[in-house]
């Protein structure tokens, strides 16, 4: 299929573990709520990095240090939410740590609610959450084992 024929949107995100092992996340509001990682749509000519520091601030309330690239990943889906075309979703994650600001959602009328940090070992009693989070977790966990 020829790029013309399907949407794609390319996202960026944070994993933010605290040394409490906590995880920064954020609630989703759309057709699946769920919660997921603070991030969102890259914005025309928007640098992922730029985009993961301002959806993480829209979205938890702080300001971070954006870190090296800990995966991308790609969904596909047979209908897009704006048009009735085929849809990609590229999602591009980052490690980042928190460097100021205040836990509290300050995007208005978008699709978070709220943000919270969860313990890595409660995920499971949190609620429903993204793929994302899950893989993600699971390989930061067994990258944080001691030897």
């Amino acid at each position: 299929m020829h790029f013309t024929e399907y949407d794609t949107r390319l996202g960026a995100y944070a994993l933010i573990v605290d040394e409490q092992r906590r995880i920064l996340l954020s609630w989703y509001n759309g057709p699946t709520p769920c919660w997921t990682l603070p991030g969102g749509g890259v914005d025309f000519g928007e640098s992922c990095e730029d985009a993961v520091m301002r959806e993480v601030h829209e979205e938890t309330g702080y300001q971070v240090e954006v870190g090296r690239v800990l995966t991308v990943s790609t969904r596909t889906a047979e209908r897009s939410f704006q048009r009735d075309l085929p849809f990609q979703a590229v999602r591009v994650v980052y490690e980042a740590q928190v460097v100021g600001g205040t836990l509290g959602t300050l995007e208005v009328g978008g699709t978070t609610d709220r943000a919270e940090w969860i313990p890595i070992d409660a995920l499971d009693e949190a609620g429903p959450r993204a793929d994302l989070v899950s893989d993600l977790v699971a390989t930061w966990c067994a990258a944080t084992q001691p030897s």
